[in-house]
């Protein structure tokens, strides 16, 4: 079933300031909506206001219905936390056939079957590595058969490739499901959003499909927390050694946004030179940081530059001028 959520909560806590989170999201049917967005930028709250775990002021309404004073078990939902919030002294099998004291529920040993992890039925939680642990905690939240998943961040912890294996995983269990999924991780994202949405501070900046928000942001925030350059003009104009670009827009944009992998290296129709000012190597590229007249423009490279300037082409399809 699609999901449709509004929020409208304020948080209140001794020696902290007042925050404020306001969202108006909808999810279809068997569609994953990835929330982005920093460390402090109100998506885990988000997410748990949405699942009932939270005192606030205001009103959180799904799919129609007010659930504010609803409990967690109430509200149809499947909750899968970053930490994974087991029950250390309840075997595997238990874990996973806890939501049966509240719904009907899958069989847990058919779905240990599922992840590969029948072998841990007797174990406890404390024996288990993070990737076995965040296996049972999906199972879990599948055995109750809910109405939506919502899952915080829960590769977070995970060494890279334990978080790439069970990126895969997730992306085929949330296949046919209605989901919400909260990260900072760009690169999960990507890999299993059908549609994304940007927050900061408490407030949905932009929502599309991963091309269009990762591809053509329309803020500088949405640009640089998506990875792009954003690279301030003056009168429509980026300042390069030498001269400036126009980007047009009748002068009104006040930033430019591009890329990395798209700011082509020492191409014969060259728009400028840029200083290298650092170079790191990216699994099977090399990332370079360019000084472009003070300003710093990242940029992709098959080999280290011989020396210390190359020629620097910004593809004007690949480009977004953006109004602050």
């Amino acid at each position: 079933m699609s999901l449709d959520v509004s929020v409208s909560a304020a948080f209140t806590a001794e020696g902290a300031d007042r925050f404020e989170v306001a969202a108006d999201l909808s999810v279809a049917d068997g569609e994953t909506l990835v929330v982005l967005g920093p460390s402090g930028s109100g998506k885990s709250l988000l997410l748990e206001t949405v699942a009932g775990f939270h005192d606030h002021e205001g009103q959180v309404a799904v799919s129609g219905r007010d659930l504010t004073d609803a409990s967690p078990e109430e509200r149809g939902l499947g909750f899968v936390f970053q930490d994974y919030a087991l029950f250390p002294h309840m075997t595997v099998r238990e874990n996973v056939a806890f939501g049966g004291k509240y719904h009907e529920t899958r069989d847990p040993d058919d779905l240990l079957a599922e992840f590969g992890v029948s072998d841990l039925a007797e174990r406890y939680p404390p024996t288990l590595s993070g990737g076995e642990s965040q296996r049972v905690a999906l199972a879990r939240a599948l055995a109750v058969r809910p109405d939506a998943f919502l899952l915080d961040e829960p590769l977070s912890a995970l060494d890279v490739p334990t978080r790439q294996t069970l990126r895969e995983v997730l992306a085929d269990v949330l296949a046919d499901e209605t989901a919400m999924y909260v990260t900072h991780n760009r690169t999960t994202a990507r890999a299993i959003a059908d549609r994304v949405a940007v927050i900061r501070d408490g407030e949905i900046v932009q929502v599309g499909t991963p091309e269009a928000v990762f591809e053509r942001p329309d803020s500088p925030f949405a640009a640089r927390f998506t990875g792009a350059n954003c690279l301030e003009l003056a009168d429509g104009a980026l300042a390069v050694p030498g001269g400036r670009l126009d980007f047009g827009d009748g002068g009104n944009g006040t930033h430019l946004a591009v890329r990395p992998e798209h700011v082509a290296i020492d191409s014969t129709d060259a728009d400028f030179s840029a200083s290298v000012e650092r170079v790191v190597r990216e699994d099977g590229r090399y990332r370079l940081a360019l000084d472009v007249s003070g300003q710093r423009l990242d940029a992709y490279a098959p080999e280290p530059p011989e020396d210390g300037e190359v020629a620097v082409a910004l593809p004007r399809d690949r480009v977004t001028v953006l109004s602050a």
